[in-house]
């Protein structure tokens, strides 16, 4: 039986993960529906309404592969493994080209690279968006395949019990599978950590040189600056911890019974989460979008007020 602290964070973790759901949902509607209204989408749109959908879909795949875990239904869990691998894969993708794209776009660096790719980045996002898609599917080919023969082994091993078999289980897993997991995450983190630092870089530079000219700290561009500079390092803090615990989940260092999972869940998929809050404030089409649905259902809710008065 779980004790109440374990409890706590399940719950909380759940919440989390719905409010998570119910961000995303909002962005994937508000910018699906300009989407087939306009036929067309600006480039950083399409990425965000694309990282939303995948998001969404990650969101709902943790909370229930958690939940199946924490209640023995391990055998169905592997079953949902490969797409929760497919979609984290492609969300790590997503953000990285969102990284790279806002890097591009907004970072003031001189080098004759950047001048190539701001003239390039906005026609390329449609080919970035199925590349992804399409390496996603690809790598995690191997991944999948390498866990139904550790599952076989595995199963091998408890009918047999074989130590020889147990300690090719342990080598397969160790010198195989786990680092064909880890490559497969660290090359789109390390282009959205190169992105990320490269964007805090430019973006400090600039906020010094508008304080060398502009001293006062009330100024709004200042302002907006400096918001922009520790959302960046808040989210950077926040995703370096998913990215450390998916590494720790593979090697297996924590087990679903332990209260320190539930705890490192919170605590990694709250920046997920709140990054997609920072999309949503940050973004003036989904900020108004926002208002206008809080509005509605407020004259909504005074309007039903007002009928059980009469």
């Amino acid at each position: 039986m779980p004790s109440s602290l374990t409890l706590f964070f399940i719950a909380i973790f759940c919440l989390e993960s719905l409010a998570a759901m119910l961000q995303n949902g909002f962005i994937v509607a508000v910018l699906g529906r300009e989407w087939m209204q306009c036929l067309r989408l600006p480039s950083g749109d399409m990425i965000v309404a694309c990282l939303a959908t995948s998001r969404f879909c990650l969101h709902g795949m943790a909370l229930l592969n958690n939940l199946l875990a924490s209640f023995n239904f391990c055998s169905i869990v592997y079953y949902f493994n490969i797409p929760w691998d497919l979609i984290n894969t492609l969300t790590y993708w997503l953000t990285a080209w969102l990284a790279v794209f806002y890097c591009v776009k907004i970072s003031s660096l001189s080098h004759p690279i950047f001048f190539w790719l701001k003239w390039r980045i906005s026609r390329s996002v449609p080919k970035l968006l199925l590349g992804s898609l399409i390496i996603s599917g690809v790598t995690v080919i191997p991944v999948a395949t390498g866990n139904l023969i550790l599952q076989q082994m595995i199963a091998s091993q408890s009918s047999h019990g074989n130590c020889t078999l147990a300690d090719r289980t342990q080598t397969f897993y160790r010198y195989f599978l786990l680092p064909n997991v880890v490559l497969v995450w660290l090359i789109p983190f390390l282009l959205f950590l190169v992105s990320t630092l490269l964007l805090m870089f430019s973006l400090h530079r600039h906020l010094q040189q508008m304080r060398d000219h502009r001293p006062g700290p009330c100024d709004p561009s200042t302002q907006a600056h400096t918001m922009a500079l520790r959302s960046l390092a808040f989210f950077l803090i926040f995703y370096t911890s998913y990215f450390l615990s998916l590494i720790i989940a593979v090697k297996k260092i924590t087990t679903l019974q332990n209260l320190w999972h539930w705890a490192w869940e919170v605590v990694t998929y709250a920046g997920i989460c709140l990054h997609s809050s920072i999309l949503v404030l940050s973004s003036p089409k989904l900020r108004k979008s926002l208002k206008m649905m809080v509005w509605k259902a407020m004259e909504k809710r005074q309007f039903i007020s007002s009928c059980q008065y009469q």
